[in-house]
């Protein structure tokens, strides 16, 4: 994991010019968006919001040392995935967001069980995506997170 900014900027640098420009309306809006405890990350190739060690020190995989992450922002073959790991955890997390997309967005909902996929940059709901990071503190994501591994 490296979480410089020259790293963030590589990652952004290597994207072609429409996905750059969706990624970082994203990183912004997280940035804005998300309790200040989670932390912005590059890691596995993408950029990433975690609960750091210092806040959570069991991580998310205690015997390699990585914290526990929340969000992620990847630019795969044909679309950019985002990766909401409380959406996942979260039923009725899920639910509102399924619900509020199909109410806003005029594109068929594409998504896997943490991932949700944009094949169309002029298709990102960045005001609903706004509203979904704010939804999860960085206490109730250790919380549900804990909650699971139960």
């Amino acid at each position: 994991m490296r979480n410089s900014e020259n790293s963030v900027k590589e990652f952004i640098d290597k994207l072609p010019e429409d996905r750059a420009n969706a990624v970082l309306k994203l990183m912004e809006i997280a940035d804005r968006a998300l309790d200040e405890g989670f932390e912005k990350t590059i890691t596995n190739d993408m950029v990433g919001y975690v609960v750091p060690k210092r806040i959570y020190p069991q991580g998310y995989r205690p015997s390699k040392g990585e914290p526990l992450p929340f969000l992620s922002f990847a630019s795969q073959k044909n679309h950019i995935a985002i990766y909401h790991m409380a959406m996942y955890m979260d039923k009725d997390l899920l639910k509102w967001f399924e619900k509020e997309y199909s109410v806003r967005v005029d594109t068929k909902l594409d998504m896997g069980k943490s991932c949700i996929r944009f094949k169309n940059m002029e298709k990102i709901p960045y005001e609903l995506l706004e509203e979904l990071f704010k939804k999860i503190s960085v206490m109730d994501f250790v919380k549900l997170y804990e909650d699971v591994l139960k």
